[in-house]
């Protein structure tokens, strides 16, 4: 069955009941397949649900991986989204040392307009059939009030205010911020951000709170988001250059730093770059693995995504370990953002081969040691 067989689904479920459809066998002819463990989509018609459970790799524990709301206009689109997210969850969780696997949900569906208390309802049950083997916590679209939502009502999923961490927008800020600092030092041998030109593009909970540290350590903002208003309001609150967000990129700036959507970094947009750094918070920077050779072409810093932003992870998953979230014990491993992305650089000068590319050598390291990926798949 080809995956444009699946809006039949639509039509043939029953108002009000979820079905869970495994369509792994039908994914693996994405690209973005890379040897996944699950999908499973969920469907109610009546409720308004269609949402898509991509579980990449396990070898470390249960997957652990936001939700994201977003209108994709195909399954085929959602589902690509999905599998190139929980495959980044993977090797963020490796890399940051937790003890879990890499997943992630994508739930097609306008963020403003098409979350409604029925829909949730419908993805809380799905959440519940999937609870030994997905965990999830907010994203793009879902904010810490569905958060709050669906964990009253499904065991698996973190960073809420309801016995959780609250919400992991600052902590993954703290990170990159920690991270672009590693990158300047290295790559512009700075000790301090003062008078350094930053391009900030998303200006959501994450290139938000992102800007405001900025801000405070002497940074030169030039922002943009989707959002008009969002845009001229933390312009007018940190003095910044307001910018617009398909072009703010390639601003003349000593650092880029992409907060939004994935895939901004291509063959198309990297000529334009006028920065030495990129170092960002959104999700799979880079339109495609090669796209990090022709940033280091042209001089470019790339620190790769997943090890930058992986602040939020580290905290939801602290909620998970015996005890509870210790919040000294995240800010201990969120230290050691700064010291992967410094030996990354390191690795990356020596052997000559581009940052993405030594950052997942050093997670495969780290899943090697855990279990064959075959054994734990049944192959």
């Amino acid at each position: 069955m080809a995956l444009t067989d699946f809006p039949d689904d639509r039509a043939a479920d029953g108002a009000g009941r979820l079905q869970l459809r495994d369509i792994t066998a039908e994914a693996r002819r994405l690209a973005a397949w890379d040897g996944h463990e699950r999908i499973v989509l969920g469907t109610d018609t009546g409720r308004g649900l269609r949402a898509i459970v991509a579980i990449h790799d396990s070898r470390l524990g249960p997957a652990l991986g936001g939700t994201r709301v977003w209108p994709h206009p195909t399954l085929e689109a959602a589902l690509t989204d999905a599998l190139r997210l929980s495959r980044g969850m993977t090797y963020k969780a490796a890399i940051a040392g937790v003890p879990f696997g890499g997943g992630k949900a994508v739930i097609m569906a306008d963020p403003a307009r098409g979350k409604t208390p029925a829909m949730l309802d419908a993805y809380a049950e799905m959440l519940a059939q999937l609870q030994d083997s997905y965990v999830t916590a907010e994203d793009v679209g879902l904010t810490l009030a569905d958060a709050d939502y669906l964990k009253a009502r499904t065991p698996n999923v973190v960073g809420t205010t309801a016995g959780g961490s609250g919400n992991p927008s600052p902590v993954t800020a703290h990170g990159v911020f920690l991270g672009l600092c590693a990158a300047v030092r290295h790559r512009l041998q700075r000790g301090d951000l003062s008078g350094l030109r930053v391009a900030v593009q998303g200006l959501g909970a994450v290139g938000g709170a992102l800007c405001e540290r900025l801000h405070a350590a002497g940074a030169e903002l030039v922002v943009a988001d989707i959002d008009p208003a969002r845009t001229r309001a933390v312009a007018t609150r940190l003095g910044a250059r307001a910018a617009d967000p398909q072009t703010v990129l390639s601003a003349a700036v000593d650092v880029a730093a992409p907060c939004a959507l994935g895939a901004v970094l291509s063959r198309a947009t990297i000529p334009a770059l006028r920065a030495k750094v990129v170092a960002g918070a959104a999700n799979n920077q880079l339109a495609e693995r090669d796209d990090a050779a022709a940033l280091r072409e042209r001089g470019i810093l790339y620190a790769p995504d997943f090890v930058l932003n992986a602040g939020g992870l580290i905290n939801v998953a602290a909620e998970l370990a015996p005890g509870g979230c210790d919040r000294a014990a995240v800010l201990e491993r969120l230290a050691t953002i700064p010291q992967v992305l410094s030996e990354i650089f390191r690795r990356a000068e020596r052997t000559g081969r581009p940052t993405n590319r030594i950052a997942h050598a050093m997670a495969e390291e780290r899943l090697r040691a855990a279990a064959p990926r075959t054994a734990r798949r049944g192959a």
